[in-house]
């Protein structure tokens, strides 16, 4: 069995992601660091932490593997700057930390037109926290971009509930990689990428997430 950590699990996605990990038998542990406590289970670890001060060796960082669903929009970041810090920065450190204690495999939940070419901020961002990951070291790295994502989240996000209804309504029209990809499909794709770990660098596409 391995130990897991689990950055944003107050997320959709993240949610998710903790539901199944707390279900597999594969799974001893769950390590959640939060800004705010999370539902007690008895394979639950969950500290709580500034994102802007993470306790660097903290015993917890041992883990196995990483599954990072981190993100935020720049409207509810309220800056691009703000943004950049919880899609990048606070990603990057985790990993950082993460690998220096032990962890082997890294698994991102980045979007569809991750691009560090990308004119548009929101892709180059999630281009270059890609790229960076990369020079973390991690015998094994994940990257998950799925398009629109479908779920209730906790924070409204009015111009993604538009597209994801938009998107729903011509789903039988467009390709495979512009459709609406549910929230559980991501997770469940990251959390086995992570428990399997397979050497290498893996990009799965919106399209491999259905």
């Amino acid at each position: 069995m391995k130990k897991l950590m689990l950055v944003g699990a107050t997320g959709l996605v993240g949610g998710h992601v903790l539901q199944q990990a707390l279900a597999d038998p594969a799974v001893a542990q769950v390590v959640a660091p939060t800004r705010k406590s999370l539902v007690p289970h008895a394979k639950l670890l969950n500290p709580l932490v500034d994102f802007e001060r993470l306790p660097e060796d903290a015993d917890w960082w041992r883990v196995d593997a990483v599954v990072c669903t981190l993100g935020t929009t720049i409207r509810v970041a309220g800056s691009q700057a703000a943004f950049y810090k919880v899609d990048h920065d606070h990603p990057l450190e985790v990993a950082y930390l993460a690998r220096r204690h032990g962890a082997r495999a890294f698994a991102l939940n980045s979007a569809l037109g991750a691009d560090v070419a990308s004119r548009v901020f929101y892709s180059r961002t999630k281009g270059e926290i890609e790229r960076d990951l990369q020079a973390v070291g991690y015998p094994s790295l994940t990257l998950v971009r799925p398009g629109l994502i479908g779920g209730q989240r906790q924070e409204a996000r009015p111009a993604e509930q538009w597209a994801v209804r938009v998107s729903k309504l011509l789903q039988p029209l467009l390709p495979r990689r512009y459709r609406v990809v549910p929230a559980d499909r991501i997770a469940h794709h990251l959390l086995q990428a992570a428990l399997a770990a397979t050497p290498g660098v893996h990009v799965l596409p919106s399209e491999a997430l259905l």
